[in-house]
């Protein structure tokens, strides 16, 4: 069931409002931890769901959004080894990467002719450390490490195309983040869980040291010092418990509160791949993935809230009813290089999809309307030298004009 407006407010009071933390909720007061976690625990789910649509309704009850972006898949080689990925390549595979600045800049003009407007550039962790072959690399194109890599390459394809880049690298120190301040127009990196419990032995994360949520959370504490819009997120289904999911999400929304920069939270549904060690896992349960959607839009006051519908091809439009604004970025040239088993849908059906369940998708660029709008968030957390380049791409939302996307421009 969708609800909107003045009308979402009513249903809310005649079937919800007697329950006393719901209320608080609603009403914005102080609820205490231990309350709002037996409500997400214990409350059946189409009650949640419908609270989880209000407060999204409450943030904006007309658009839903996607990022029309290219994906540079720049160096795929990485120092840690989570059991569930297959990005991850070795030197020797076929499918190792390891793109020169012309090459990746090449892709990115190709995304511009596609009316793209960011240029997601992913790499492996610090694949130097540990290959050979990436310290060679980075030798031979003339530079120390990934991040020089990372700061000039972004420069060029945003003066080269005028495309924003936002870049996914792991967990930078607040030196390398802020290397590519002036030409990014936000981060990304994924948080995945709080819990130590996933790095132990057998675990997901058990040789991933940079997966240690200490590592993890200090990068996002950093990327707020220096008022850096952030992406981040919690991969669903590797063995977390719904607690610990909770926990995880009330520390993400506790260090946006001291901040302001986290700009998205992806709630990210685990699949199973073949040749890892969690080949044989099972994924999250529909119900359990649900509860921790409408867990995310309850707890994350302000914060858009994205689930890739990539992952979820059949039942996607359901997370609509569950409280999330965004679907992430969609490309309409490139694959999904970290899940290239499961393609995007294509944007018209994406909108297709939005529309039946009320709502108008809009194109945004990789730093969210509300640090662009906004004068003082804008003045804060968009630095000087991307405002020429955002300023003739966005409308009086601060969402990309319909008539680029519609290349009428």
């Amino acid at each position: 069931m969708t609800v909107h407006g003045n009308q979402n407010h009513q249903y809310l009071s005649k079937k919800l409002y007697s329950n006393e933390i719901i209320y608080k909720i609603i009403e914005k007061k102080t609820i205490d931890n231990y309350e709002l976690k037996d409500l997400l625990s214990t409350a059946e789910i189409k009650d949640l769901s419908i609270l989880a649509t209000f407060l999204r309704n409450r943030i904006d009850d007309k658009f839903v959004t996607y990022s029309r972006k290219v994906f540079i898949n720049l160096i795929n080689l990485c120092k840690d080894s989570c059991s569930y990925c297959t990005y991850k390549k070795e030197p020797t595979d076929a499918e190792a990467v390891m793109l020169s600045p012309s090459q990746a800049i090449a892709i990115a003009k190709l995304g511009k002719k596609a009316r793209c407007t960011e240029v997601l550039i992913v790499t492996g962790e610090r694949p130097e450390i540990k290959y050979q072959e990436a310290k060679r690399w980075l030798t031979v194109l003339g530079y120390k490490n990934l991040s020089e890599l990372l700061a000039d390459l972004s420069d060029k394809i945003l003066s080269q195309t005028g495309m924003l880049p936002h870049t996914n690298a792991g967990s930078l120190t607040k030196k390398e983040m802020s290397m590519l301040k002036s030409t990014n127009a936000s981060l990304g990196m994924m948080l995945e869980s709080s819990s130590e419990r996933l790095t132990d032995k057998g675990k997901a994360h058990e040789k991933a040291p940079s997966k240690n949520p200490k590592v993890r959370l200090k990068s996002l504490v950093s990327a707020g010092e220096l008022n850096f819009p952030i992406t981040t997120g919690l991969l669903i289904g590797i063995d977390e418990s719904f607690d610990e999911v909770v926990e995880s999400l009330l520390l993400i929304n506790n260090i946006n509160k001291n901040y302001g920069h986290i700009q998205e939270v992806i709630m990210q549904n685990f699949l199973p791949k073949k040749g890892t060690p969690m080949e044989y896992a099972k994924s999250p349960s529909y119900p359990y993935f649900l509860r921790c959607i409408t867990a995310a839009r309850i707890i994350l006051e302000g914060i858009s809230l994205q689930v890739p519908p990539n992952l979820s091809p059949d039942v996607y439009s359901n997370y609509l009813d569950a409280g999330i604004n965004d679907w992430g970025g969609i490309s309409p040239i490139t694959p999904d290089y970290v899940n290239p088993e499961s393609p995007w849908p294509t944007i018209e059906n994406v909108s297709t999809v939005t529309r039946k369940k009320g709502f108008t998708l809009r194109a945004r660029l990789p730093v969210y309307p509300k640090y662009i709008i906004n004068s003082d968030l804008s003045r804060k957390f968009v630095h000087s030298d991307l405002k020429d380049y955002i300023e003739p791409l966005i409308d009086k939302y601060g969402l990309v004009k319909e008539e680029f996307i519609n290349n009428e421009y």
